[in-house]
This record gives structure tokens, sequence and C-alpha cells, in this order.
């Protein structure tokens, strides 16, 4: 933070990327202005149009350094970040820092400064939808917040994947990562990897999918980027009863086979030896495969705060994966068509994630053929004798329950 720059831009005045407001605290620090209802509609602002920067402590009219008493820097700072989780919706990520700017005497004053980044996201505040344009916040019509739903994806007009992630730069991907996309021969590995809609061409940013592919920790940008998986003891979901748990983040290829592994590490299989060793395993690890690989691959990354969420049960498995069916797919026509959410991901999984492990038959993380679906169903059922059930849970999540295969001593 360069604070020479910061002093000049406030001495020109607010502009579309900066606003400013003085602090006052009143009673003893139980009430803090300026309200939260209107700051959180400047930020919101700020947030659906280029992003910006709000500097806590100065003057908007005189532009003078007013400051905020030291020992109230921490209330406040904990007070603007309540804002952006409770008043704005979905919450609004920004960073803060503390600062020291001279005020009309030259005295240094504490300040805190807030950078809104243009976010993936379209942003409701305390009083409506709003868009900063010139140094004002504009509340936004019907059909201009219309085209900024379209512009953010979020009516499904345009790839989210395909979306450029703000605060994240080509530095941040991890090179030996990016290695599987570049090729020797067709020239400038920016442009090939922007070909692969892992990077924009303006700037090179990188993408949903080239953060999710591309870097060690996708959390980073995108927090809800992961899997938690949970296995328990008994049939229900008991705190009390949990006997293993992980939060599984990384590249997704990674996220994959750990919770696969997380799924063979925790899966019981019995074995029956008086005519020979037959194992009993709870699971078509095949099928188990695939599931997984279906949830990371079209699983809506758009939902803010919604994961992947993996249970283990003594009599059965499930995933949840958050959103709803893509495009016009149905439970009924998912056996039969292959309608992926995210193309870039399901493309990049099919040609250049190989599958090393033969024993689960398939070359590559995806294929193209789209009996993927089907696969589950046959091979579960055939397994435990009880067909796989997917159902739609509040057109929030896609929820597969497989059901474990009894083991040689629950036989009836």
């Amino acid at each position: 933070m360069n604070i020479d720059r910061l002093i000049h831009r406030i001495r020109l005045g607010e502009d579309s990327t900066l606003e400013l407001k003085q602090v006052i605290i009143r009673e003893e620090g139980k009430s803090i202005e300026p309200h939260p209802d209107g700051l959180s509609d400047e930020l919101a602002a700020l947030g659906n149009a280029s992003g910006g920067m709000l500097i806590l402590g100065v003057d908007d009219k005189s532009r003078l350094v007013t400051g905020i008493p030291l020992e109230h820097l921490d209330r406040v700072e904990a007070w603007l970040t309540a804002i952006c989780t409770d008043r704005i919706k979905p919450p609004l990520d920004i960073v803060t820092r503390h600062a020291e700017l001279p005020d009309a005497s030259g005295q240094p004053r504490p300040v805190i400064v807030a950078e809104v980044p243009r976010s993936l996201w379209v942003h409701e505040s305390a009083n409506g939808y709003f868009r900063r344009v010139g140094h004002a916040k504009r509340k936004l019509p019907p059909d201009s917040l219309a085209r900024l739903f379209q512009q953010r994806s979020q009516a499904r007009i345009m790839r989210f994947e395909e979306q450029e992630v703000p605060d994240c730069s080509f530095n941040d991907l991890d090179a030996l990562l990016l290695r599987r996309f570049v090729k020797p021969d067709p020239g400038d590995p920016i442009a090939q990897l922007t070909r692969l809609h892992l990077l924009r061409l303006e700037g090179a940013v990188p993408t949903v999918a080239g953060v999710l592919l591309g870097t060690l920790d996708p959390t980073r940008w995108l927090r809800n980027a992961e899997i938690i998986a949970v296995a328990h003891s008994g049939e229900n979901n008991d705190p009390d009863k949990q006997i293993d748990a992980m939060e599984i983040g990384g590249p997704l290829d990674r996220q994959i086979f750990d919770a696969y592994h997380f799924v063979r590490r925790n899966m019981r299989t019995a074995a029956r030896k008086h005519l020979g060793r037959v194992d009993y395993p709870q699971y078509h690890l095949n099928a188990i495969f695939e599931a997984i690989v279906n949830a990371v691959a079209h699983r809506d990354y758009s939902l803010h705060g919604q994961r992947i969420r993996l249970f283990m049960f003594d009599n059965r498995l499930e995933i949840h994966s958050p959103g709803t069916l893509p495009n016009t797919l149905s439970l009924e026509s998912m056996t039969r068509l292959s309608v992926p959410r995210n193309e870039v991901l399901a493309s990049l999984f099919a040609r250049y994630y190989p599958v090393d492990d033969p024993a689960l038959g398939k070359s590559h993380l995806m294929d193209r053929r789209g009996f993927g679906v089907e696969m589950i169903l046959r091979e579960s059922e055939r397994l435990s004798g009880k067909c796989p059930l997917y159902e739609l849970i509040g057109d929030l999540e896609l929820c597969l329950t497989v059901y474990a295969q009894k083991q040689p001593m629950e036989a009836a």
C-alpha cells in the first residue's frame, strides 16, 4: 500500500473506484456512523461495478483525514466486516488494512483501507441493488440488473467457469500444474492456456477454471471449492459417532483422488474363506470414483458458501453436490443424456487427466460417451441389490445415495 499515492487520491476526491467516509463513534463506542445500511449500499455498488477502495476515517466533503480512535480501530473493523457479511447477499469479500495518514496539522491518524474487488457475483445490499457510476452509487433498474446478472453468469447465459477471478494473477498459478496443458510446439504458453479457457486474454488473468485446476489452493479465491468428507459409525448423522473426517482441498484432480481414497480407507470389506477367499466390499469402487468425478466436474461453483459433502454411514454413502441439474436435464433423462454444466472442466478432464489405475476401468477422469450415470446405477445395484437414488433438494443441491452391500454377518 503506497501511502503517498493514497494521500494523492484522497486529495483529488471520490471517483468511480474511491469512497471516503468519516467515522463518528458515539456513546462510548456503542454507536458507529455512518449508518450500516447506507455503507452496505456503497460497498455492494463497488463490487457490482469494477471494484474499488473504501477509506474509513476521511471526510468525503472536505477530504480531510479525521481518523479513527486507536482504541476503537479493531471494533470498527469488526463492524465493517459484519456489514459485508450480514447486510450484503451474497456476502462481499473485502481486504482490510490499517494505515496512518496525516491530518490537517500533519499528525498521523489511524484509518482503515478496505479494498473491494470486482465481484464474481451480483450483490444485494440493505436497500436493493446498486452499482457505482462516477463518484456515486446508482440503484439498478430492472433492465440494467438483468444485464448485470448476464455478465456475471448467474443467469446461466454465459459460462461461469470462463469468468476471470478478481485479485488472482498469472503468477498465482502453479507451474507444475500447468505443465500438462502446455506443449512445446504450439507456441506461447499464455496463448495456449487462453485457448483452453484457463486464462482471459486481457492481462492473462486466470479464469474460474484456471484457479480450480491450476492453483494449489483454489479456496483462496473460491472459498467453496472443496469437499467435506465424514465417515460415521451407524446410520445417522451423529457428530458423536464420527470415525473419520477430512476437508479436502487443492486442485480438482487431487480432490477427486483424495475423496476416493477416503472412501476406500473407511469402507468395510468382509471376506469368507471356507471355499476360497471371497470379498464383500460395501461399494463398487469404480462406481464411487465415477460419482466423485461427476460431483466435482458438474457442481455449481457460483453458489456461495456451498461445498461438496460426502457422508459415509454403515448402510449407505451420500454425495451432496451444490446446484440443481444444468440446462434442461432432469432426473429421468440423466442416464441417457450428457449435458455438462462446466464444459471447460469436462473437456479438460477428458483430454489432459489420464487415470493410471487400470482397476478403475477408464483411461481419463471423464469420457465423452456420457455413460457415467448409467454405470453408477448398474454396478452399484448389481453389488448391493438396491438401485442408487438421485434426489434434488430444494433446487440447491443434487444428492446421490449409494446403498452398501450387506456384509456376510448381516445377511438374513
